[in-house]
Parts: structure tokens; sequence; C-alpha cells
């Protein structure tokens, strides 16, 4: 009987220890204003997520587990696990980090995660040279020197012209789709507990919750912010994505 007791101890207590929690929290600045955009890294699990517009965010771990919290401009911040930080809502601060002379040119933003920094940085030099080009080109404006008749020129009279249909996007959904699985990886849905058969149908999802993207599809191209966008939608989404699951 003792042998029998003295097991189911120590099966309650090994539960116990490995139990997995969600952690709670808010993240603002010096003055309190609340940070939205802020990616909260579990350094165990590699499980990320971003903090909404309120600044709140939630993330499962447990006692012991590390968090890190990155966003551009700001100092990061690294905070231990214990039990009151399981067992309350956590208060995080980031601190602005100091301005770089103007002298100094960025070519790319380092974000402090290092997943995305390695990423971002060993990108070849033709890929990031066509990206910049692109980004200047789509935000120049025409000279209008530059339709001008020339002198002597056959200028055609101005009229109501006539249509040449609507103009095909560069991307479907499909290709954005491929494009953020690629980006993020397919790791990152199944640490949100996305089986890797459902990843493409969990995209979709989002994309049926009113995530923006006419101009992702029509110029083919995902910006930084369009990715975090992505990632902000995919925060307030998944909740009700495994409702039906779990009420089975």
């Amino acid at each position: 009987m003792k042998i029998k007791l003295l097991f189911t101890f120590f099966v309650l207590f090994f539960l116990n220890i490995n139990a997995q929690n969600y952690i709670f929290g808010k993240i603002s600045t010096e003055d309190g204003v609340e940070l939205t955009d802020v990616t909260v890294i579990n350094i165990r699990t590699n499980e990320r997520v971003v903090s909404n517009s309120d600044g709140h965010f939630m993330i499962s771990g447990r006692v012991g587990d590390e968090l890190r919290f990155v966003k551009a401009g700001y100092e990061r911040v690294n905070k231990k696990m214990d039990e009151n930080s399981i067992s309350s809502s956590l208060q995080i601060t980031l601190i602005k980090a100091a301005t770089l002379i103007d002298e100094v040119e960025v070519k790319k933003g380092i974000t402090g995660d290092l997943a995305i920094d390695s990423k971002n940085l060993n990108q070849q030099k033709k890929v990031q040279k066509l990206k910049s080009e692109l980004a200047a080109y789509l935000s120049q404006k025409s000279d209008p020197r530059v339709l001008a008749a020339r002198p002597g020129q056959f200028v055609q009279p101005k009229g109501e012209g006539f249509s040449i249909g609507k103009v095909k996007n560069r991307w479907d959904d499909v290709d954005l789709m491929k494009y953020l699985i690629s980006a993020l990886g397919e790791q990152y849905f199944i640490d949100l507990k996305i089986e890797k058969p459902q990843i493409q149908h969990f995209i979709y999802y989002v994309f049926a919750g009113g995530y923006e993207r006419k101009n992702i599809l029509k110029y083919g191209f995902c910006s930084d912010a369009d990715l975090m966008r992505f990632q902000r939608a995919v925060f307030t989404r998944i909740s009700s994505y495994r409702a039906p699951q779990t009420q089975k």
C-alpha cells in the first residue's frame, strides 16, 4: 500500500512540474504607452506571438522558461518565469534604443530576433538589390515631360478612350500562401498547434477573416509590415480556429 501511495505521489509531482500553462501580460513603454507588434519568444519552445493593439499577449510556458521581448527601436528584454509570473499577469516595460548618428546608413533593420535577423542578413545580394529597386520604382512619380509630345509629333485627340480590361494581379492567394509558409517557416504554425496538413487551410481561414492583401496580390510583393499584419491576424484568429476542435 505504501509503495502505491509513493508511486502516485511521484506521478502527480512529475505532472505538476511539467504542466504547460499560459502566460499573460501587457507590454508598454516607460511612459505607459501600450506597445503593439512586440514579438514575444519562448526561448525553450521557440514559440512566438505578437502583442495586440492594447499591448497584451498570451503564450504557452511554464516555470523556468525564459521569454524574450523584441521590437525594432527598443532595447530587447529577457524575463525568467517563476511561480509569480505564471499565476499573475506580467507587466513588461521596453526602453527605446539609442538613436544612431545620421552618418550611419542601415540597410536592413536589426530586430534582435536571431531567427529573423539571420534570415534577412543571409539573403542573396541580387535579391536585396531587386527589392530595393522595386520599392524605389513604385514610390516614384512619372515626370509629365517624359510623356509629353515632341515638336512636330502627332498628338492623339483626347476622348473617352477605351478599356483594356482589368489588370491581372501578379500574385493570387496560392502564391501569397506559399510565400507566408516560406517566410515564417512551417515550425511557426506547428508551434501554434496547427498540424502540418492543416497549415494551408489555416492560412486561408485567416484570409477569410478580413486580412487585407489587395496591394500584395497586385504587385506580387509582401513587405515586412504586411508579414507583421499577418502575424497579428493569426493572433486574433487562432482561438476561433481551435474552438470547433476543442468542442468535439
